[in-house]
């Protein structure tokens, strides 16, 4: 990948490299007379750097009412209303992406909290009912759903102190952080969820294949009450972490494990209910559906977290944001060789490669790409960046082994 600054319609203009005290979004237009620049640099309502005229591709809210009225209009609506969040996003400075962070991050810290340690509690006073659900009315399909939620707590505990434990790692035996320990943590739960359910498979078959007595189980209702708590609870929780899911990797987490319960206490409910009304085998027959549901979802899971771990790119959106700022950071960067993101755990390395040029003082060029270096740095989700500085394009691309 090769970006060209030249590429804009309006001409180079010599900008002094930026301070650590400056926007990265100074207005500067070729009608700018010198004795203005000082002033518009420092004024707070001016627009934000557009060198590529994006900003003339916004549609208005008319224009997107009006494309309904084309053939595929909601399709093409759709396109459009994206294109426009995308522009406003790279129009934004780096500051203000900083900024609108910092204050997402502060608003959902006490909710975050709240979803961790009710989610926590719950699961604790859940256990208990579910645990005595299932040896009560001696049913599969209740005993599938008690496993769960004795794992839920060790899952809920496992995140807990997996965060605490990355915060205060010592740099000095992991200088890249604890980020990536949550990853791990949910790695290992999901193998072991998944081990504890391949025994609840392995019982229910035999209890399939060696059932000699054609007769229903009891029906037990104070279980039946018991589970049906536990799936009103479990609602709740989903409801209120579905909202933070974004906002913490550990919600995110609890989020899916409340909407797997769901349908597992739903469905254990529902076979067990039948294995004591209408025939045996029911029971059993779901104890080994609600085990290959949460081995699989579990699966998918890890799946995802190996990913994240492998060094999975970052979304195409975010590729995108990490180009347009460094391209425009300064009027010295003339070219952008490559840029890279990619998954380092939970949040992104970026690498940059800034095209200078060949008389660029050493003294500069290294204080642009490390105040470039320190802004990409602050924006959300990016744990570190790398900016390297070159004055040519002719090479092959660096770190690739021949």
């Amino acid at each position: 990948m090769l970006i060209d600054r030249k590429a804009s319609a309006i001409p180079a203009i010599a900008v002094p490299a930026p301070s650590p005290a400056q926007s990265d979004t100074v207005v500067l237009d070729p009608s700018t007379k010198n004795e203005d620049i000082e002033r518009t640099s420092e004024s707070a309502s001016v627009l934000p750097l557009d060198p590529f005229h994006l900003r003339d591709a916004l549609k208005s809210e008319k224009q997107l009412l009006e494309l309904r009225e084309h053939k595929n209009g909601k399709k093409l609506q759709n396109y459009y209303a994206r294109q426009n969040n995308l522009i406003v996003s790279l129009l934004k400075s780096m500051e203000e992406h900083t900024s609108e962070a910092r204050d997402e991050e502060d608003a959902a810290r006490l909710p975050v909290k709240i979803a961790i340690w009710a989610s926590l509690i719950a699961n604790l006073i859940l256990c208990v009912l579910q645990m005595y659900a299932a040896i009560s009315a001696l049913s599969l399909s209740l005993l599938a759903t008690g496993i769960d939620s004795v794992f839920d707590i060790g899952s809920n505990i496992l995140l807990l102190w997996l965060n605490r434990k990355a915060e205060s790692l010592d740099v000095k035996r992991w200088p890249v952080g604890g980020a990536r320990l949550e990853t791990i943590g949910n790695i290992v739960y999901g193998f072991l969820m998944s081990s504890v359910n391949l025994v609840v498979i392995v019982e229910s078959v035999r209890d399939l294949v060696t059932h000699t007595n054609g007769s229903v189980k009891n029906f037990h209702l104070p279980s039946i009450l018991a589970v049906a708590s536990a799936l009103f609870v479990k609602f709740a929780l989903f409801l209120y972490c579905f909202s933070l899911r974004k906002n913490s990797s550990q919600v995110h987490v609890l989020w899916e494990d409340h909407r797997n319960d769901l349908w597992i206490n739903g469905f254990g409910i529902l076979m067990s209910t039948g294995g004591s009304k209408l025939r045996w085998f029911l029971d059993p027959m779901g104890a080994v559906i609600i085990a290959l549901g949460v081995i699989m979802a579990w699966g998918k899971t890890i799946y995802g977290q190996f990913e994240l771990l492998a060094g999975k790119s970052a979304p195409h959106g975010v590729l995108q944001l990490l180009t347009y700022k460094s391209l425009t950071f300064s009027e010295e960067i003339e070219r952008i060789d490559t840029v890279r993101a990619y998954h380092s755990g939970p949040d992104f390395f970026v690498e940059v490669d800034i095209v200078m040029d060949p008389k660029t003082p050493l003294w500069k060029a290294h204080d642009i790409s490390e105040h470039l270096q320190s802004k990409i740095e602050a924006l959300p989700q990016i744990e570190r960046a790398f900016v390297h500085v070159d004055y040519e394009t002719s090479h092959q691309p660096e770190h690739r082994k021949t």
